[in-house]
C-alpha cells in the first residue's frame, strides 16, 4: 500500500495549491489546502438583472427631468440629455467622476481575460461560445455603468440621488461578494480580490462624491462660465510683461541642470492650465493598466515558481548528470543549489517587474509634462515643433477617429509594453546575477572574465586607439584664435586618419553594437509612451501610436481653445450687459425681428458685432468654415490656417467684391443684423 500510494502520489500535486508552500527542498506531504469553485451568496446573474432595470427606469426618470430644460441648460452646463455621457471638450468640467466610471469600466474588462464565464447570466459558459461571451461582455460593462456616468454629468439633483443609490449598491454588493469568496481557483487564490480592488477604489469614490454633489448643488461656472479661460489670457499676458523685462541670466551649473532634468519627469499642477478631461482619463486609466498589468505578471509566474521550488528533490541530481551537469556529489547539495538558485530566479523576476512599473509610471510622468508642453505650444501656434510641418489645426476623418479611441490605445499599448520591459529586464537581471555576481560571490564559472581576460589586447587597444584621437583632436589639430577654432596640423590630421583606418573599424563593431543595445533599450523603455515617436523624425507618419496623438491634439486644440473661449465668454457677458437674455438670443437665431434698441446700447452692439467678425475672420479653425475662403482661396494662399493677404487681395479684386468699411450708424446696424 505504501509503495502504490508514493506512486501515484507526485500526480495529486495538481490538484494543490501550493502559493503559501515555500522553500523545502525534500516535502514529506502535499499541502492540505484544496480551492474549490466558490458562489456568493448575492448571485451575481439576478443582481444584474436587478441593476439593469432600475438602472432603465432611473435613465427614463432622468430623461423627462431633463426634457424641459435640455436647450438652456446644454450649452453652459455638464450634458444636456442622457444620450451625451459627458462634454469632453469641456477643460472646467468634474473630471474625478469620469475617470471614475472609466476605471471602473476598464478594471472589470481588464478581468474577462481569464475569466470562466464572461457575462454574469450563464454559468459553465462552453469553451466554443467563450469568445463570443467575451465580445458581448466588451459591449455589456460599459452600458451597465453608462448610468453613473450620467447620472454625475447631468447637472441634475435627482441624478445625484440615482448615482448615490447606484454607486452604493455597486460597491455593498461588490465587497459582499468579495467577503463571501475571496478565494477562487483561476490563477491565483486571490487573484480575483485582488484585480478588483481598483473597482472598489473607484466606486468608493463615487459613493463618496455623489452626496458631496447634492449638497453643493449643480454648478453653473463650467465651460464659459468659468473664470478659468480669463485666467488663463491674463497668465499669457502677465508672463509676456514678465518675460520683457527680465534680463539675461547666466549660464546655469552641472548640478542646476542636472535639477532641472529632475523637474521635468515630474508633473507639478498649474493652477491656470488644467488638463483636458480626455487626457485626464488617460493618465488614470494609464494608472489602472500599469497595475492590473503588474498583477497578472505577478500572478502567472510567482506561484509557478513556488510549486517547481517546493518540488525539487534528489532526483534533480541524476536529471542534471544527464545533461553534463555535476553541481556536487552529495545530492542534499545538490537540492540546496537548485533551490537557492530558483528563488534568485524569483527575485530576478520580481525586480524586472518591479522596474517596469516604475519606469511606466516615470514615462507617464514626463508624458504629463509633455502635454501640457504641447497643448501650450500648439496654443500659441507652434505647430512645427510638433508636426515637423506647417499644418492646418483643424478637425478631420482621422483626427476625430484617433480622438475617439486614444485613450483605448494608451491603455493596451502600456500593458503590452509592460510585459516586453519585463521580459528584457528579466534576461537582464539573469545575466547579471548569474554570469557577473554569483560567480564573483563563489569563485568560479567566471564564463565572462575568463572570456574578457583572453581578449584584454583587443580591449586595450580599442582604448588606447579612442583615447589618442581624441587627445589628438583636443590638444593638436584644433587651434583657438580670437574666440573662433580652425583646424591644425593637417599632414599630421591625414596621416593618422590613414593609419587608424583598420582600428576604427574594430572601435566602430563596438559602436554599432552599444549603438544597438541603447536604441533597443530606449524603444523598449518608451514603448508605453505615444506622445514621442520611436521612429526617425522624417518617419513619424509611419508610427501609429504618434500619429493618432497628433491628430488627437489637433482635434483638443481646434475645439478647446482656451483663448477663443475667453473671449466668447466676454461677448456673453457684454451682450448680458446690455439687456440681451437668453431668450432674445434665441430668438435672433430664429431669425425674430427685434425692437430697435436705444442708441447706447446700439453703439456698444455694433463694437461687439465688429470684433466677433474680426476675430472669426482670423479665427484658423474657423476659416475652412466661412464661404468666401472655400470659393476662393486655395491650398497655397492657407498655411497653418493664416490667410495670405495679398492672396486674398488678390481674389476680391478678381470677384469684384469691394471690402465693407465699419458700421457708424444704427441703421447699417440693423442691415447688418438681416444680412447676418
Amino acid at each position: 500500500m505504501n509503495q502504490s500510494k508514493t506512486e501515484f502520489e507526485p500526480f495529486q500535486y495538481s490538484y494543490y495549491d501550493y502559493s503559501d508552500w515555500y522553500s523545502n527542498p525534500e516535502p514529506t506531504k502535499p499541502p492540505k489546502e484544496v480551492i474549490l469553485p466558490c458562489d456568493p451568496t448575492a448571485d451575481e446573474r439576478y443582481f444584474h438583472i436587478c441593476m439593469l432595470s432600475i438602472s432603465f427606469v432611473m435613465m427614463l426618470i432622468l430623461a423627462v427631468l431633463t426634457k424641459k430644460n435640455k436647450l438652456c441648460q446644454g450649452f453652459a452646463r455638464g450634458s444636456s440629455s442622457i444620450f451625451s455621457p459627458a462634454n469632453f471638450l469641456d477643460q472646467t468640467q468634474q473630471k474625478g467622476l469620469v475617470m471614475a466610471v472609466f476605471g471602473l469600466v476598464f478594471s472589470k474588462l481588464a478581468m474577462l481575460m481569464i475569466a470562466p464565464d464572461p457575462l454574469p447570466f450563464t454559468k459553465d459558459t462552453p469553451a466554443g461560445i467563450k469568445e463570443y461571451m467575451k465580445i458581448i461582455a466588451i459591449f455589456y460593462y460599459p452600458v451597465l455603468y453608462y448610468p453613473l456616468l450620467v447620472c454625475g454629468t447631468l447637472q441634475h439633483s435627482a441624478g445625484y440621488v440615482f448615482g448615490a443609490l447606484l454607486s452604493f449598491t455597486h460597491f455593498g454588493v461588490l465587497v459582499w461578494q468579495k467577503f463571501d469568496c475571496p478565494k477562487t481557483p483561476e490563477i491565483y487564490k486571490y487573484y480575483a480580490l485582488l484585480a478588483s480592488l481598483p473597482q472598489m477604489a473607484c466606486l468608493a469614490y463615487l459613493c463618496v462624491q455623489f452626496p458631496v454633489l447634492f449638497v453643493k448643488g449643480p454648478k453653473t461656472d463650467e465651460d464659459l462660465d468659468s473664470s478659468y479661460y480669463t485666467d488663463y489670457v491674463k497668465s499669457l499676458l502677465k508672463k509676456k510683461s514678465l518675460t520683457v523685462s527680465s534680463s539675461v541670466t547666466d549660464k546655469p551649473s552641472l548640478v542646476e541642470r542636472i535639477l532641472e532634468v529632475a523637474k521635468s519627469y515630474i508633473y507639478l499642477p498649474e493652477r491656470v492650465f488644467q488638463f483636458p478631461l480626455t487626457l485626464a482619463v488617460f493618465s488614470f486609466v494609464t494608472c489602472v493598466a500599469i497595475y492590473h498589468t503588474a498583477l497578472l505578471l505577478v500572478v502567472l509566474v510567482v506561484p509557478t515558481l513556488h510549486i517547481v521550488r517546493a518540488g525539487i528533490d534528489e532526483n534533480i541530481a541524476f536529471l542534471l548528470l544527464g545533461f553534463g551537469i555535476v553541481l556536487s556529489d552529495d545530492r542534499m547539495e545538490v537540492v540546496r543549489i537548485v533551490t537557492f538558485y530558483t528563488w534568485l530566479l524569483e527575485v530576478c523576476y520580481l525586480c524586472a517587474m518591479t522596474l517596469s512599473c516604475l519606469a511606466s509610471l516615470v514615462m507617464l510622468m514626463r508624458s504629463m509634462v509633455l502635454h501640457r508642453t504641447n497643448l501650450k505650444g500648439l496654443y500659441k501656434g507652434d505647430v512645427y515643433k510638433n508636426y515637423n510641418s506647417q499644418k492646418t489645426i483643424s478637425p478631420s476623418r482621422s483626427g476625430v477617429f484617433c480622438w475617439m479611441g486614444l485613450t483605448g490605445y494608451q491603455a493596451a499599448i502600456v500593458c503590452l509594453g509592460m510585459a516586453i520591459q519585463t521580459l528584457v529586464f528579466f534576461i537582464c537581471f539573469l545575466f547579471l546575477v548569474f554570469l557577473i555576481i554569483i560567480p564573483i560571490f563563489y569563485g568560479r564559472n567566471l564564463i565572462v572574465f575568463e572570456a574578457a581576460g583572453k581578449s584584454w589586447p583587443a580591449w586595450v587597444m580599442v582604448l588606447v586607439v579612442t583615447l589618442l584621437q581624441h587627445v589628438t583632436a583636443e590638444f593638436f589639430f584644433i587651434k583657438k584664435d580670437a574666440g573662433t577654432t580652425d583646424l591644425n596640423k593637417r599632414e599630421s590630421l591625414f596621416l593618422l586618419t590613414y593609419l587608424l583606418f583598420v582600428v576604427n573599424i574594430v572601435v566602430g563593431l563596438v559602436v554599432a553594437i552599444w549603438r544597438m543595445v541603447i536604441t533597443a533599450l530606449y524603444n523598449i523603455v518608451h514603448f508605453g509612451r505615444v506622445d514621442i515617436s520611436l521612429l526617425h523624425r522624417t518617419a513619424e507618419c509611419y508610427d501609429p501610436a504618434y500619429r493618432y496623438y497628433t491628430q488627437f491634439l489637433k482635434v483638443e486644440v481646434s475645439q478647446s481653445h482656451p483663448v477663443l473661449k475667453a473671449f466668447c465668454g466676454l461677448l456673453l457677458d457684454m451682450m448680458v450687459e446690455v439687456g440681451r437674455t437668453g431668450q432674445k438670443v434665441r430668438d435672433a437665431e430664429e431669425g425674430v425681428q427685434e425692437n430697435r434698441p436705444n442708441k447706447a446700447a446700439s453703439s456698444q452692439r455694433i463694437r461687439v458685432r465688429w470684433q466677433l467678425l474680426y476675430t472669426l475672420v482670423n479665427n484658423p479653425s474657423l476659416l475652412g468654415s466661412r464661404k468666401h475662403f472655400q470659393t476662393l482661396q486655395t491650398s497655397e494662399s492657407v498655411r497653418n490656417g493664416t490667410p495670405n493677404r495679398t492672396s486674398k487681395q488678390g481674389s476680391r479684386k478678381e470677384s469684384g467684391k469691394v471690402e465693407a468699411e465699419p458700421v457708424q450708424s444704427s441703421e447699417s446696424a440693423s442691415s447688418q443684423d438681416k444680412t447676418e
